[in-house]
């Protein structure tokens, strides 16, 4: 398969998860911690989690396909994937990103409200900053 033909299919993939994690965003609520939800009430701040966590992953898959197709090795570490990506301007900082991967790590592991409640707002807040960042560069210079 052609360099082209696996950038514009991850391009596609991060494109189509950032539509609908933004879709989540618009329709936010603030979640209040000391409510009582139930189950379908639930369900909004569930897809929002799980919406965060496919757009991070499509990003990070689009930086490695990019990676792969533009660079002439790959980077050693995740780390390093986001320092040369912060070098294009293709992010705003690593340490942003480095949080993005902690909120998603903490995802499947918090279940206490007031837990949960940072959780969102750090989803709503910087993520979604930066993975409008994101979509405002895909295919772009800094690319």
């Amino acid at each position: 398969m052609n360099d082209d033909v696996l950038l514009q299919g991850a391009d596609r993939k991060l494109r189509a998860s950032l539509d609908i994690f933004f879709a989540s965003i618009d329709a936010y609520i603030d979640f209040d911690p000391a409510r009582a939800y139930t189950p379908k009430e639930l369900e909004p701040y569930d897809a929002l989690s799980d919406r965060f966590l496919r757009a991070f992953e499509s990003s990070i898959r689009y930086f490695r396909t990019l990676e792969g197709v533009r660079e002439v090795a790959p980077s050693e570490s995740f780390r390093d994937l986001l320092n040369r990506r912060e070098r294009y301007r293709a992010i705003t900082s690593t340490g942003a990103w480095l949080e993005m991967r902690d909120t998603r790590n903490r995802i499947a592991h918090e279940y206490l409200p007031e837990e949960q409640a940072k959780l969102y707002r750090a989803i709503v807040g910087p993520a979604a900053t930066e993975l409008l960042h994101v979509r405002s560069t895909i295919g772009g210079a800094a690319a």
